[in-house]
C-alpha cells in the first residue's frame, strides 16, 4: 500500500471521506492511509462563527461516507492536501459556496465560477448571505486573535502578581 506522502504527491485521488472538520476540511481515506483535505479556493466560517456549524453539515450532508475524487493541488502551510474534492458527482467546493456556506477565498481562487455562484448566493440571501453584515472567516480570525492578546496578557499579568 503507497505511503500518505505517495498518495499526496498524485493528481487525483480515489477515497472515502470518513470526517469532516468544519465547513472546508475533511478526513479521506485513500486505501490504508488517511489524509486531511483543505477544499481549494473557498473559506468556510469557522466553527465559533456564524453559520460555523451550518457549513460543518452542509458539507457533512454532501461528502460524509462518500467516494470522493480528490484533485490535488498541493499542501498549505498546514501540511493539509488542498484540493477540489468531488463528491457523489458535485465539486463540494462550487457547492459550499452556490448555499451560502462559505466564501471565495480571493488571492487563492482560479476558477472564476466560484464568483458567479457567490454572486448568485448573495443576491438569493442564501446561508450566510442572510445575514446582513456576513463578516469572512478571515476577518474574523484576524479580530479574533487580536482580541484574544490582550486577555492572555492580562492572565500573565494576574499570574506574575500572585508570585
Amino acid at each position: 500500500m503507497p505511503s500518505v506522502s505517495v498518495l499526496a504527491a498524485a493528481a487525483f485521488l480515489s477515497c472515502t471521506v470518513v470526517g469532516v472538520f468544519d465547513g472546508d476540511t475533511v478526513k479521506a481515506r485513500c486505501g490504508r492511509s488517511t489524509i486531511k483535505v483543505r477544499l481549494a479556493e473557498i473559506d468556510a466560517p469557522e466553527m465559533k462563527q456564524s453559520f460555523g456549524t451550518r457549513s460543518k453539515w452542509a458539507l457533512s450532508s454532501l461528502c460524509l461516507g462518500q467516494r470522493a475524487r480528490i484533485e490535488n493541488r498541493g499542501r498549505d502551510r498546514y501540511e493539509r492536501v488542498l484540493g477540489r474534492v468531488i463528491c457523489a458527482g458535485k465539486d463540494a467546493s462550487a457547492e459550499q459556496v452556490k448555499s451560502g456556506m462559505a466564501w471565495v477565498y480571493d488571492g487563492y481562487a482560479t476558477d472564476e465560477n466560484l464568483y458567479r455562484l457567490q454572486d448568485e448566493a448573495r443576491a438569493q440571501r442564501r446561508g450566510l448571505w442572510s445575514q446582513t453584515r456576513p463578516q469572512p472567516p478571515w476577518a474574523w480570525r484576524q479580530r479574533n486573535k487580536q482580541s484574544s492578546s490582550p486577555r492572555l496578557l492580562r492572565l500573565m499579568l494576574r499570574y506574575f502578581l500572585q508570585q
